[in-house]
């Protein structure tokens, strides 16, 4: 496996930045960074709260591997992407998710929601994964709509609640990225999420 560019270390003000430093501002190099799930955990996973949330995050990963949901991308937010620990005095709480996903073959938004409805349950997902989850489905015509969807994750999630721009990541959602993470989190400490 091969390793992308790690993310970009956290600022003096505990953020990743949306520009690579030293990229050209107008460079490809930018949020969402795009990296392995492994590279994430190794990043992030500094703490045992921390792993904690990346133990919950695999296991909705598996949820998901298992509804038949395995191609497309997820977007990785919050305050789990920010040095909350220093800039706050707290751990993060949960990690932030958007799924971007093609519906498993022969299956269509209904039946899937029909058959793995507690994928799609936000309060137990934050419950159970510790992870604040949200689904769009990849593959269907681009409407007017699903670009307002996309600008408005992107533009959500490249700020701050305080206005400050800020970078996020972004991870394959197949299945053969799981493995490597988990050994990750086991060399870090565990994987159990309470």
């Amino acid at each position: 496996m091969t390793l992308q560019q790690p993310i970009p270390g956290w600022t003096s003000v505990g953020i990743v930045p949306p520009i690579r430093p030293g990229a050209d501002g107008t460079s490809a190099d930018r949020s969402p960074y795009q990296v392995e799930l492994a590279q994430f955990c190794e990043q992030l996973g500094t703490t045992p709260e921390r792993r904690a949330i990346l133990s919950g995050l695999l296991d909705f990963r598996q949820a998901l591997h298992q509804a038949g949901v395995v191609q497309g991308f997820q977007w990785l937010d919050g305050s789990f992407m920010e040095q909350v620990e220093v800039t706050e005095g707290r751990a993060p709480r949960d990690v932030d998710v958007v799924t971007f996903f093609y519906l498993p073959a022969g299956e269509t938004q209904g039946s899937l929601a029909g058959r793995a409805q507690t994928l799609f349950d936000h309060s137990r997902l934050k419950q159970v994964y510790n992870v604040d989850a949200y689904f769009s489905i990849l593959g269907q015509p681009l409407s007017s709509p699903m670009v307002k969807q996309i600008s408005y994750w992107y533009s959500l999630w490249s700020h701050r609640r305080d206005g400050l721009w800020k970078g996020f990541v972004q991870v394959s959602l197949a299945p053969d990225q799981d493995a490597a993470a988990t050994q990750v989190l086991l060399a870090k400490g565990g994987l159990d999420h309470g």
